[in-house]
């Protein structure tokens, strides 16, 4: 199994499926969000869940589990009051509450290294319920 970065605050990996995942994501938009999970048993970040082209944030949200930890990047593509087109790409660091401790210590401490190994993201989010990462706080952010 080949292996792309290692996250030195934890020892975790990156698989280059993330990698490769994400650049099908900006470049060929052939995915519209992907969701990460850390394996604890083999200390690697891997790819969980990858939304289609034509799906959108309700099935992001929708795969975020309510008692586990994960991160997602999700593309927001959207129209400036000038008109042009434009796309913005969001990472989310779910942590909801229901989570473990243990978990929640082990996401926040790895999340700098996944987003390192994933080059272009333009901005960061840390949601602990949907409210916090709600479609709405996705457009103000995008502005």
């Amino acid at each position: 199994m080949a292996m792309t970065f290692k996250m030195a605050t934890t020892g975790m990996w990156v698989t280059d499926e993330c990698k490769t995942s994400f650049m099908e994501m900006k470049w060929k938009k052939v995915h519209r969000f992907i969701v990460f999970k850390i394996d604890e048993a083999s200390r690697l970040v891997t790819v969980d869940k990858v939304g289609g082209p034509g799906e959108g944030y309700d099935e992001l949200a929708a795969s975020l589990p309510p008692d586990d930890c994960r991160y997602a990047v999700f593309g927001f593509d959207f129209v400036t009051t000038y008109n042009c087109k434009k796309s913005k790409i969001f990472f989310i660091a779910w942590s909801p509450s229901a989570s473990r401790i243990r978990e929640k210590m082990l996401y926040a401490t790895s999340k700098e290294g996944l987003r390192r190994a994933l080059e272009g993201i333009h901005y960061d989010m840390q949601a602990t319920d949907p409210t916090e990462m709600g479609m709405d706080v996705i457009k103000d952010r995008a502005k």
